[in-house]
């Protein structure tokens, strides 16, 4: 009977310290983190808007965690490699990836991925948003959104509405706008956005759906009109601009976002100190600004909060992908 006693006993002690042994390893890493420089990895080419969010945020990091903070670019994919990288990476929160909404599309127009985008990768705060636009030349006779989707419904597939390459954000938008209107249009992709504004300026389409940032330049111009923006509030550069829904097209709403995510089994603690500092880095004002000087909204969030995101994202993204009758990749 002490035999037995003793034994179980024993393996009750085992059992409680092998616990205690679980819960204090990834405490005891969230206490030397960071212990080495950290990277973020970007699946995007140096000097585009997503690229240069991360540079403003890894600046400040740099300073917060008292370790550099370096951009790694791996653009192309569609951000498979980029986010292959991150996946596979150790994870102790050394290494994080710039995410966006591009990571959701990703993820429902591809047949399979080296990688579980929602468990694989465990997003750690929002960075920011910017919008789309729906655009016309400065001549066209549309003078609203309204107009817009009246002449659609009275003269079926007679407008042609453009957009970049197929998968984007921007033609999903498209196609989401379509749906959303219920209207009947052509939509053709160019292969970026040098291309789009070509074809708006030298009326090839009717119609263009593009972020605000690149295209803002030709509204300034007087080239370009914006008959409404996509976000959930008005855009603080084109405050007399009205959103989609604000202009009669329920379900229009498809704002672009970045956020940082780092590999999936990082512990809670580490992801909680990042989610710390990335929070404080955006509530600086001149964060903000340098930010706001990229048309890209500072907007910070809980990882759950960006979890949330991303499952929302892949969702929304996935239906438009499906009802639109893309092909998967």
């Amino acid at each position: 009977m002490k035999t037995r006693f003793f034994a179980r006993r024993r393996s009750v002690v085992l059992s409680a310290l092998s616990a205690v042994a679980v819960f204090a390893a990834p405490l005891a890493m969230a206490q030397a983190f960071p212990s080495k420089p950290l990277r973020i990895v970007v699946p995007f080419a140096a000097g585009g808007a997503g690229d240069l969010t991360a540079r403003i945020v890894a600046a400040e990091l740099t300073l917060s965690l008292g370790q550099p903070v370096v951009i790694e670019n791996k653009p192309g994919a569609g951000g498979v490699v980029a986010a292959s990288t991150v996946a596979r990476a150790d994870p102790d929160g050394h290494t994080m990836f710039l995410m966006s909404n591009g990571t959701a599309v990703t993820a429902s127009l591809y047949n399979s991925l080296p990688y579980d985008t929602v468990k694989d990768l465990a997003p750690v705060s929002t960075l920011g948003t910017f919008d789309l636009a729906v655009l016309v030349q400065a001549d066209s006779p549309f003078k609203t959104l309204g107009e817009l989707v009246a002449f659609a419904k009275a003269n079926p597939n007679k407008l042609n509405i453009g957009s970049i390459n197929i998968g984007s954000t921007q033609h999903l938008a498209a196609e989401l706008f379509k749906s959303s209107a219920d209207i009947d249009v052509q939509i053709v992709p160019f292969k970026a956005t040098p291309e789009l504004v070509g074809a708006l300026r030298g009326k090839q389409v009717d119609v263009g759906v593009e972020i605000l940032g690149p295209a803002l330049t030709q509204i300034k111009a007087g080239a370009f009109r914006a008959l409404a923006v996509t976000g959930k509030k008005r855009s603080s550069v084109l405050p007399d601009v009205p959103t989609a829904v604000e202009a009669g097209v329920k379900g229009f709403q498809a704002s672009s976002w970045n956020a940082l995510a780092v590999p999936g089994k990082t512990p809670r603690p580490i992801i909680d100190r990042l989610n710390k500092d990335i929070v404080a880095a955006l509530a600086k004002p001149e964060v903000k600004k340098k930010l706001a000087d990229l048309n890209i909204d500072a907007d910070m969030s809980t990882p759950d909060e960006a979890a949330q995101l991303l499952a929302s994202d892949i969702k929304r993204w996935g239906a438009v992908i499906e009802k639109a009758g893309i092909p998967k990749q």
